[in-house]
């Protein structure tokens, strides 16, 4: 029993971590989020949306995935989206990075639930599973509400077209579809009201 407690302190020491690493999205104050914030309201969404979703989902395997899903960026470091679309070479080494990170944890956590959690982030990652493609739309989602509520000033240029690009994670289900079509409408108003044309934008990916 004390080598498993032993074993637990050490993950909980290595996330707390999150609390101090930076995500590329600003909260409405004007200062950086955290990793660890924005799992937090993931997490959030998830109970709040649960009940409306277009079928049943496994809440407990859901608010799992979603604690789990970034861990591994204590130690592998986050990697924003606005990077890797400039710079798609960096997604390998995301990857490779993110696979020591979990592994790792996998290793710590041997004589309790590591293999649990190593199987829960490669459910997230592959997003086949309905629990899987839930987290990772909310995942998607929390990430432009921040943008939504950040100042404008905030946002670099490519992350007025990633403002139209939810689509693909989010068609599976009609309730993450309409919570889209709201956040992604807010932040229209909010480029527009800045003098950013969002006609082609929204012609440039619109799909369904």
């Amino acid at each position: 029993m004390k080598q498993h407690i032993s074993s637990i302190l050490k993950v909980l020491e290595l996330a707390e971590k999150l609390k101090d690493e930076l995500r590329h999205s600003y909260t409405s104050t004007g200062r950086q989020e955290s990793v660890a914030e924005h799992t937090w309201r993931m997490a959030l969404m998830a109970v709040l949306i649960e009940p409306l979703l277009t079928k049943k989902v496994d809440t407990a395997r859901l608010l799992k995935m979603i604690i789990i899903h970034d861990l591994v960026e204590a130690e592998a470091k986050d990697t924003p989206l606005t990077e890797v679309l400039r710079n798609p070479e960096l997604k390998k080494d995301k990857i490779e990075r993110e696979r020591k990170a979990i592994e790792n944890i996998r290793a710590a956590l041997t004589h309790t639930n590591g293999q649990e959690i190593y199987d829960l982030f490669y459910e997230f990652e592959a997003k086949e599973t309905y629990e899987a493609k839930v987290a990772n739309a909310l995942d998607k989602l929390e990430a432009q509400l921040q943008h939504n509520h950040a100042h404008i000033s905030t946002w670099e240029e490519i992350e007025y077209e990633i403002t139209y690009m939810l689509d693909k994670h989010v068609v599976f289900d009609e309730t993450l579809f309409e919570l889209k079509v709201r956040i992604e409408d807010d932040a229209t108003r909010k480029l527009e009201a800045n003098g950013i044309n969002t006609a082609p934008l929204k012609e440039k990916h619109k799909k369904y």
